[in-house]
């Protein structure tokens, strides 16, 4: 897959969490671990960095669903995360 190939998968799982349960979004933000960590092509510097911010943003959003804790700014910072990778990968 490419980059933007990528992203894009990751972005339409954190849309489709919206009106999951805690647990079934938990499963599928667990899935996209190995999407995040990249296909081995190199890419820019800035590219890397909103992969990485991507999945920094999805570990919290997770972590606050796991936990019971507020999730409702969560899930739209790395929303925009991923979008912000998406349009550098493109």
């Amino acid at each position: 897959m490419t980059e933007i190939e990528i992203a894009q998968q990751v972005l339409s799982c954190l849309q489709q969490t919206e009106k999951a349960e805690p647990h079934s979004a938990v499963s599928s933000l667990k899935r996209l671990i190995s999407y995040i960590h990249g296909a081995g092509n190199v890419h820019s510097c800035e590219v890397d960095e909103a992969r990485s911010s991507t999945f920094m943003a999805i570990c919290e959003y997770a972590k606050a669903l796991h936990r019971g804790l507020p999730a409702d700014g969560l899930r739209p910072a790395a929303i925009d995360a991923a979008e912000r990778w998406r349009s550098l990968a493109g």
